[in-house]
């Protein structure tokens, strides 16, 4: 995220001028912009010319919406903010409803009535990830099965699918055409992967696929002299998996959880010091307690906030959808729990919806705790808050 502008204080009103750089920035705009915001930005909109009402164009104009709603969008990582139009033009009245589309390398201002803590936190955040060189692993994941392949992103919690590339029919049956199916995946994977920010490339699969790739990425980057990719061979690795049969597609493909990836104690050992490998590690801890040592964890709201009284909570473990929830009383709530929890000397982790650990934290509600010491008793508390 670059920062072009910045005319705000803490707690006061203030703009800033920004814009997204990598995927990632996008979802990070999803959490800093919220309801009540006014975000200016050019568009371009068709209008029928008043010479000729048949007949329209489109013109570049300028729209300040404040904010009522926004919707992002992971798989083409754009953000739609949408609301009310604050100042008209001969084009668009004021008063009347728009979206903006905000995306990587589009220059857009944002104003709030009031840059609390917590916005100037993610802020800043988002600046300095992008401008200085963090120790944090960004992980690249090439998914290879017989007939397709998906290359997803990890990085700052968020899990991002940037291809997929699938095998024409022939390949199924000719072996000389499967290699345009392997050139294709190739072709992929100089796009996508930059050794420069990416510091582990893992490619994962049914049956042989992802040693077969392999081979072919290393002779291809020997036959056309990509130093680069040769280079950091020793950063490119295998890993086995027992991917599931899908028996809804009758092509016979596999459905992949990428979540057995990091199954792999080779692939943990190599993201074990970055952000994003203490918390699947963290919340791999809790869930073998939740199965094996269940009074030294807690789930859901009530038993949370009651572990939190009694000064019990070690680590909370938090979705994002919780966290900056669109309901003003629910985000001070879980707010204000992850600032006590950190004052009490506890640690607090906060799970993007993209993150590959929050499909089985929302099966816990969102919110859990691995505690300091046991709580028999609390499970024993009816937790009938809803989530």
């Amino acid at each position: 995220m670059k920062l072009l502008e910045k005319d705000f204080a803490l707690n006061q009103t203030g703009t800033v001028k920004i814009i997204a750089e990598e995927p990632d920035d996008v979802w990070l705009l999803y959490n800093l912009i919220t309801v009540g915001d006014v975000v200016t930005a050019d568009t371009t909109r068709k209008v029928h010319l008043e010479s000729n009402k048949n007949t329209a164009s489109r013109v570049k104009l300028t729209l300040h919406l404040k904010v009522t709603s926004r919707d992002f969008h992971k798989d083409s990582s754009t953000l739609r903010v949408h609301g009310r139009n604050l100042e008209s033009n001969q084009h668009v009245a004021a008063g009347s409803f728009h979206t903006l589309s905000l995306e990587r390398d589009k220059p857009f201002e944002l104003r709030k009535k009031i840059w609390g803590p917590h916005a100037v936190e993610a802020l800043s955040d988002a600046t300095e990830n992008s401008s200085s060189s963090s120790s944090d692993a960004n992980l690249a994941v090439i998914v290879l099965q017989q007939h397709q392949a998906e290359i997803h992103l990890l990085g700052k919690g968020v899990t991002t699918r940037c291809t997929k590339i699938e095998a024409s029919s022939h390949s199924h049956k000719k072996s000389s055409s499967s290699n345009v199916f392997l050139r294709d995946v190739f072709a992929a994977f100089v796009k996508h992967v930059d050794f420069k920010v990416v510091k582990t490339v893992v490619i994962a699969g049914d049956r042989d696929n992802p040693t077969i790739f392999r081979r072919f990425l290393l002779s291809e980057a020997r036959r056309l002299r990509m130093r680069w990719i040769e280079e950091n061979k020793s950063r490119v690795v295998v890993v086995g998996s027992k991917c599931n049969s899908n028996t809804n597609n009758n092509k016979g493909n596999y459905d992949f959880d990428l979540r057995e990836v990091f199954n792999d104690v080779a692939v943990m050992n190599l993201i074990k010091d970055s952000t994003l490998g203490l918390e699947i590690r963290v919340f791999k801890e809790l869930w073998d307690m939740v199965c094996n040592n269940s009074d030294r964890v807690c789930y859901g709201p009530k038993h949370v906030e009651s572990a939190h009284e009694m000064k019990a909570i070690e680590t909370l473990l938090i979705s994002d959808d919780l966290y900056r929830n669109e309901e003003i009383d629910m985000r001070k709530k879980y707010v204000g729990l992850v600032k006590s929890v950190k004052e009490g000397g506890g640690k607090a982790l906060v799970y993007s919806s993209m993150h590959v650990s929050t499909p089985q934290l929302d099966q816990l509600t969102g919110v859990a705790a691995i505690l300091r010491f046991p709580l028999p008793g609390l499970q024993d508390i009816d937790d009938d808050d809803h989530v």
